[in-house]
Order: structure tokens, then sequence, then C-alpha cells
């Protein structure tokens, strides 16, 4: 690694000093997220850091303060119900670099595993267990209840901006589907609400094949919202060909959702779509860009489950 790649000097000497001893850096692992609405949020910078003893850490650079605020709130109060091992726990946090020092989680994202249907049969199932205990962590009083049910509005106020940004990227009829579909969500009756996850996709699904346990990663959008607001990136990806991994998820969760949340899964997928379409040509991201044609159009034609 180059040293533009390395941590700061006084990042990795806090680091060390937290654990004790000094560290190495084994590994840049960048880690790219994006947001609603289509906005990038840049990219935050994961390293992973060895113990003289081998024992095994990541260090996690926020790229803005918000992105650290929820991701340090989530580790603290509400990823610990998922239990040991089976999320990243946090030893210490430091708001000036907006840099946290985490456990490793045993496994590799499950997208980048060659793992049998079976298996992934397994470890979606297992990804429904922990986001239904995380969903029921969150302390949901005061102005957090208020956020959460605040959160469809939110995601509907998402809907103009998105439309005029994708232009003549869909058609009239789909500017016009996209925007009744929407719409529903201010009317929509109240929705369970739940801490949820906010990236619930495979690439923060880790998979341990020697243990077959399933974790979460990549808490940083993390916030209370409408459950339902968690299942999202799934329908619009790795479901629309799998089924099968749907039903293992919502076998784990312990519930099917209510024909209410399948409303506001439409709608929000419907907003995904319009998300990518933005964002794909914008970054020359072929597959971005699919995924978001491909989500409208099962919409359009009656087939998104």
């Amino acid at each position: 690694m180059t040293d533009s790649t390395m941590p700061a000097p006084a990042l990795l000497a806090w680091a060390g000093k937290e654990l004790g001893v000094p560290v190495s850096v084994t590994a840049d692992a960048p880690h790219p997220r994006r947001t609603p609405c289509g906005n990038s949020r840049g990219n935050p910078r994961v390293w992973v850091l060895r113990r003289p003893d081998g024992a095994l850490f990541h260090l996690k650079v926020s790229p803005q303060p918000l992105a650290y605020e929820r991701e340090t709130l989530a580790l603290r109060h509400a990823v610990p119900a998922l239990g040991a091992g089976r999320a990243p726990q946090l030893r210490a946090s430091n708001p000036e670099h907006l840099a946290l020092l985490l456990t490793t989680v045993p496994g590799r994202p499950l997208r980048q595993l060659a793992v049998s249907p079976a298996g992934e049969v397994r470890a979606h199932r297992q990804g429904g267990v922990l986001l239904a205990r995380l969903h029921e962590a969150g302390d949901l009083s005061g102005p957090r209840r208020t956020e959460a049910e605040r959160a469809l509005w939110a995601a509907a106020d998402c809907a103009g901006p998105l439309l005029r940004r994708a232009g003549d990227r869909i058609t009239t009829a789909e500017h016009r589907y996209v925007r009744d579909l929407t719409e529903r969500l201010r009317i929509l009756p109240p929705l369970p609400l739940a801490f949820v996850h906010g990236a619930a996709r495979p690439r923060n699904l880790l998979w341990s094949r020697s243990t077959e346990q399933a974790g979460w990663i990549g808490f940083e959008r993390a916030r209370f919202a409408a459950a339902v607001q968690d299942f999202v990136q799934m329908s619009c990806g790795v479901w629309a060909d799998r089924p099968d991994l749907r039903a293992a998820c919502f076998q784990g969760y312990g519930r099917r959702l209510l024909p209410e949340e399948r409303h506001a899964l439409k709608a929000l997928a419907a907003l995904d779509a319009v998300s990518c379409l933005v964002r794909g040509p914008a970054l020359a991201d072929h597959e971005i860009t699919a995924r978001g044609r491909r989500t409208l159009d099962r919409l359009m034609a009656g087939v998104f489950v």
C-alpha cells in the first residue's frame, strides 16, 4: 500500500492505543455506499488491522458526520442484539476523525462467495432472523418514533427531484406511474416501525462456510424507519431471480409483510429504480442502470412481488 492509502499516522496511533498494543495495517478495503434520492455520500475507508497476537480488527473512517453518527448509534444501542459474531462490536470511536474501531465478523460477503443454492437459502434465512432482532432493538420513543413515522413521507419527497433528474430515461407513462405510486406513501395507514439496517443487501450479508453462520455489517445507514424499508434493495436485486431466498428471509424474519407494507414496498422499489437510472449513467455503471430498468419494467408489467 502507498502512503496515500494508509491511515493517517495519528489515526493508526489512536487505534493502537485503544487496543493496548501497536498494530499493523494488513489490507485496504474501500467500502462504497450510495444514498437514496440519487445522491452520493462518498466512500468510507476501511482498513484491516492486526495485533501482534494475530487478532484482526477493522478501522473504518466515515465520509461524513451523519454516517458516523448513525453507525455509532447502531453499534452502541441496537447491533449488540444480533449476538456475538453476527455483527461488528464497537471497540472505540473517534469523532474528530469520524473513525470507528471494530471487531471483525467471521465470513465474507455473500455476493463474493460461490455458495450452493441451499447455502444461500440458509444465509438469507439467518439474515432474516438477525434483521428481526435488529428491528426490535431500537428504542422507539420520543423523537425517534417521530423520525420513523415520517420516513415514508421523506421517501415520497424524493420522487419529484429524482423524476426531474431522470428526464427522458423514463417514459411519460413510467413517470406518471412512479409519481402516483409514491404519492400513496402519504396515505397509507401506520406501518410497523423499526430500527432498520438501511443497506440490507448481499454485500453486507456475511456468510461463514466454516460455522455456517450469517452476519451483517455496514450500519452507516441504520436509522428509525418503517420496517419494510429494509427489504427494498434485496427485492430489487437478488430476490428478483430467487424467490426462494425471499421466502427464506421472511421465514427467518418470523412474519410476512402486511398488505399495506407490500404497497409501500412497490413504491419504494419504484424510487430505487429511478434512482438507479439516474446514478447508473452518471457513474457509467451498467449494472446499476440495468437494475433500475429491470425493476421499473417488472413494476410496470405487474410482476414485482
